[in-house]
C-alpha cells in the first residue's frame, strides 16, 4: 500500500529500511532477545505496508474518546467519566459504523469518514486506568505508531503518569503531538496560555525538544460540527489541530513519518541490546581475567612444586650420602690386617656393617619419602581448593549484576556453569581421601625403587625394600677368603678388597639413589600433571562458555554497531525528504 505512492528515491529508502530491519531481526535472534522485542521489530517491518497509524493516548479522564469523536465529526466511540475504553480500538474507513473483535485486546471499528482513507486511528486504554494490564496493552502498542497524539487534561496537566508514559514514547523515538484538552474549563484565556507554557517547558525537559501543543475543547468541537455551530467550533480551537492533521500530514509527510517509525523502533532496540552486549562483554572480560589468574596460579603452583621438590629430594639424597660416608669409614676401620680375625668372620662383619653403616637408614629414608608424599598430596588439595575459591569468589562478587535479563539465557547459563563447577569441586574436596592418596603414591614409589626383581615384596613397605637393597649391598664386602699368608693379606688382598668394597658400595648406593630419585621424580611429575588436568577439566565447561560467548557477542556487537550506524544514516536521509 505504501509502495504505490512512493517515488524512486523513496522506494530506495524503503528497501534500505527493510534491509536494516531484517539485519536487526537476525541479530536479535542470535542474541536470543525477548520474544516481545523480536515481535516488535517484526511488526515495525510489516507496518511499512500499512496506512499511516495515528495513536491517541493519555489518562482515562483526558477525554480521548471525545477527542477522536470530534476529529471524526461523529460520535463513533462511547464516552464517559469512567474508564470506558478497556480495549484497543483500531479505527479504519468503512461504509458504515461497525465494531469487530480482532483479538483478546483489540477491536476494529469502521466509520465512513474521509480522514480514515489515508490514516488509521488507534484509541488506547488510559495510562492510569484502574486495570493495570490496560496500561501494559497501551505500552505494547505504542511502538507500532507512526505518530502519537498525547492528550492531557486542562484540569490535571502533565501528571506523573503522563510523564512516565511520555518518557517511554521518547525512548521509541516517536513523533509526538500534545493536545491540551478541556480548555473550556478555563474562563480566562490567559490561564490556557499559562498551562500551555507549563506543558511546553516540562515536555522539553522530558523529551529533549518542544513538541507541537494544541489547546482544544473536544466536546465543544463535536457539538459545533454536529450542529453546524461556527461559534462553538471557534471556541473549541479545534480547527488548528485539524489543519495540522490534514495539511501537515500530507502525503509527503506521512511517507516521511512512516519511514521514520521503524527507524526509531530499530534504533531503540539496537541501542538497548548493544548496551546489554557491552555489559556482557565487560563481564566476560572479567571472567577472562579470572581464567588468566587461575592459569597463572597453576603455573606458579607447578613452578613452586618443582622447586620445593628439589629441596625435599636433597633431604633424601643426604641420607644416602651419609650411608656412603659411614661405609667408607667402616671399610677403613675394619678392613685392616689388625682386624684379620674379624675379617674372617663373615657373620660378624655383616652384623657390624648393618649396625654401623645401614643402621636406621631405611626408616629415615621412608620417613623422608613419606614427608614428600604427604606434602605432594596436601599441596594438590590446597591448590584445588584455592582455584575453586577463586571461582566461587568470582561468582558471588557478581551475583547481583543484572546481565542477560532482557531475553536469553546468558546469565543463567553462566551461573549454572559456575555453580556446577563449584559443586563438582566441593564434592571432590569433600571426598578427597588424603590417606588413600598417600598410600597409593607410596606404593608407586616403592615399586619403582624395588624394580621388577623385587616386585613380589611390594606389600611389605618401602622400608623393607630399602633394607633389602642396602644390606645386600654389603654381602660382597663382608667375607674375606683365607689366604696363604698374613703378608699376602696385608700387602695385596686386604687393600684391594677394601678398594673394591668402597667402589662397589658407592655404585650400589648410587644405583639405589637413582632408583629412588627416578621413582619419586616420575611419580611427582605424573601427580602434578594429573592435578593440573583435573582442575582444567573441572573448569573447562566454564572456560569454553566464556570463550564461545565472547566470540559470539563480539560478532553481535559489530553487527549491532553497523546496524545502528546504518539506521542513523538512513534516518538523516529520510528526514531530508
Amino acid at each position: 500500500m505504501l509502495r504505490r505512492i512512493l517515488n524512486r528515491d523513496q522506494d530506495e529508502l524503503l528497501a534500505e529500511n527493510r534491509r536494516l530491519l531484517a539485519a536487526l531481526r537476525t541479530a536479535l535472534a542470535r542474541f536470543d532477545a525477548s520474544a516481545d522485542d523480536q515481535e516488535t521489530i517484526e511488526r515495525s517491518a510489516r507496518q511499512l505496508e500499512e496506512l499511516f497509524l495515528l495513536v491517541v493516548a493519555g489518562e482515562f479522564n483526558a477525554g480521548k474518546s471525545a477527542f477522536i469523536n470530534a476529529l471524526l465529526g461523529d460520535k463513533v466511540l462511547e464516552e464517559g467519566v469512567t474508564p470506558t475504553t478497556t480495549r484497543i480500538h483500531l479505527i479504519q474507513h468503512g461504509p458504515t459504523v461497525t465494531r469487530e473483535p480482532l483479538g483478546t485486546a483489540l477491536d476494529r471499528i469502521t466509520a465512513p469518514v474521509d480522514l480514515l482513507l489515508d490514516i488509521n486511528i488507534v484509541d488506547t486504554p488510559g495510562t492510569n486506568a484502574i486495570h493495570r494490564d490496560h496500561e501494559a496493552i497501551t505500552r505494547e502498542f505504542v511502538p507500532r505508531s507512526d505518530m502519537v497524539l498525547f492528550l492531557t487534561s486542562a484540569d490535571r496537566p502533565f501528571t506523573e503518569s503522563e510523564r512516565a508514559f511520555l518518557q517511554g514514547i521518547r525512548d521509541w523515538g516517536k513523533k509526538v503531538v500534545i493536545v491540551l484538552n478541556k480548555i473550556d474549563l478555563f474562563e480566562d484565556p490567559a490561564d490556557v496560555e499559562r498551562v500551555r507554557t507549563f506543558i511546553a517547558e516540562n515536555a522539553r525537559a522530558l523529551l529533549g525538544f518542544t513538541p507541537e501543543i494544541f489547546p482544544v475543547a473536544a466536546r465543544l468541537a463535536l457539538r459545533g460540527k454536529q450542529g453546524g455551530d461556527a461559534a462553538l467550533l471557534e471556541q473549541s480551537r479545534f480547527a488548528a489541530l485539524e489543519r495540522y492533521v490534514v495539511e501537515t500530514l500530507d502525503e509527503k509527510e506521512r511517507v516521511r513519518l512512516k519511514l521514520l517509525n521503524p527507524l526509531g523502533v530499530g534504533a531503540h532496540l539496537a541501542g538497548r541490546y548493544l548496551e546489554i552486549t557491552e555489559r556482557r562483554l565487560a563481564l566476560l572480560q572479567e571472567d577472562f581475567t579470572t581464567m588468566e589468574d587461575v592459569d597463572r596460579q597453576l603455573a606458579l603452583y607447578q613452578e613452586d612444586m618443582k622447586r620445593e621438590f628439589r629441596f625435599r629430594l636433597a633431604d633424601v639424597d643426604n641420607v644416602l650420602h651419609e650411608v656412603v660416608d659411614r661405609g667408607m669409614r667402616f671399610f677403613d676401620e675394619t678392613m685392616r690386617l689388625a682386624r684379620f680375625l674379624d675379617l674372617m668372620n663373615k657373620a660378624k662383619m655383616k652384623a657390624d656393617f648393618e649396625r654401623q653403616v645401614v643402621g636406621d637408614t631405611p626408616q629415615r629414608i621412608e620417613r623422608r619419602v613419606t614427608e614428600v608424599i604427604d606434602w605432594l598430596v596436601t599441596s594438590d588439595l590446597r591448590t584445588w581448593q584455592a582455584v575453586m575459591e577463586h571461582l566461587q569468589k568470582r561468582r558471588t562478587e557478581h551475583a547481583d549484576r543484572i546481565v542477560g535479563q532482557v531475553g536469553g539465557s546468558f546469565d543463567l547459563h553462566r551461573e549454572h556453569l559456575l555453580d556446577s563447577v563449584g559443586r563438582s569441586a566441593q564434592r571432590s574436596i569433600e571426598t578427597y581421601d588424603k590417606e588413600a592418596e598417600a598410600s597409593r603414591l607410596a606404593e608407586s614409589v616403592q615399586m619403582a625403587v624395588a624394580g621388577t626383581a623385587l616386585a613380589e615384596i611390594g606389600a611389605l613397605g618401602l622400608g623393607y625394600v630399602l633394607t633389602h637393597l642396602t644390606v645386600t649391598a654389603a654381602a660382597d664386602f663382608t667375607g674375606i677368603l683365607a689366604a696363604g699368608s698374613i703378608a699376602v693379606l696385608g700387602f695385596f688382598i686386604i687393600p684391594n678388597r677394601r678398594h673394591d668394597a668402597k667402589k662397589e658400595l658407592r655404585e650400589k648406593i648410587e644405583a639405589l639413589r637413582q632408583q629412588l630419585m627416578t621413582g619419586l621424580t616420575s611419580q611427582f611429575d605424573r601427580e602434578v600433571d594429573a592435578s593440573l588436568r583435573r582442575i582444567e577439566e573441572a573448569i573447562t565447561p566454564y572456560t569454553r562458555f566464556v570463550r564461545a560467548e565472547r566470540d559470539k557477542l563480539t560478532e553481535i556487537r559489530s553487527g549491532l554497531k553497523e546496524i545502528t550506524e546504518g539506521l542513523a544514516r538512513l534516518r538523516a536521509r529520510v528526514e531530508g525528504l
